[in-house]
């Protein structure tokens, strides 16, 4: 009995994470340019990013470009119980499947780009960001959308928060040295691809 419920759960598991990749996948063959990778962030740079987090101070935290929620459930499971995860996402398949699969009161899914942080943190009520986790490629925005965001989010972090990011490319560090005050670089490489992870203090 035991063998059989830990078999189900296993097969359970599997098939959530074949949804979760197929998914990513297509979107990445409709969309290269969105997602920079064919598939989610390992548990690896998840950990290494989420690491930089202070889970019992954070109240607010926002994610840019949740896709099908790899680093956005990890959040859910060691954020503080009374803070609020706002998630910004662009692509409608995404936004339908996080609805779908995380069903946690503290999350809020927002069909949205991210240079408008701003207005939607104050349509939901929300005041600065503590943290704001990103994987979205600015390195194949245009120069004006890229800077519009990273100057939206230097303007919404809390002054004790961090924009932690991750990057395939290192072109865009020079935009993120502009706008904040501080910039920590290091590169992970146990992921595909390769990382280079930034955090940056507003």
């Amino acid at each position: 009995m035991e063998f059989n419920k830990h078999t189900t759960n296993y097969l359970q598991s599997s098939t959530s994470l074949n949804k979760q990749v197929f998914l990513f996948a297509k979107n990445f063959v409709k969309h290269p340019k969105m997602l920079g990778s064919i598939i989610p962030s390992s548990p690896f740079l998840v950990r290494r990013m989420l690491s930089h987090v202070d889970w019992q101070e954070a109240r607010v935290l926002v994610e840019y470009g949740p896709g099908v929620g790899t680093f956005t459930r990890e959040i859910l499971r060691q954020m503080h119980p009374e803070a609020t995860l706002l998630v910004l996402e662009t692509n409608e398949d995404f936004v339908e499947f996080l609805e779908q699969t995380c069903p946690d009161p503290r999350l809020q899914i927002v069909h949205e780009s991210a240079e408008n942080i701003e207005q939607v943190l104050s349509a939901h009520g929300l005041g600065p960001a503590d943290y704001i986790i990103a994987g979205i490629p600015l390195s194949t925005l245009p120069a004006l959308v890229k800077d519009k965001i990273l100057r939206a989010t230097q303007q919404v972090i809390a002054p004790s928060g961090a924009f932690l990011l991750y990057q395939f490319s290192p072109s865009v560090l020079p935009h993120l040295n502009k706008t904040f005050s501080e910039v920590q670089r290091n590169f992970i490489p146990l992921n595909f691809l390769p990382a280079h992870f930034y955090r940056c203090s507003p």
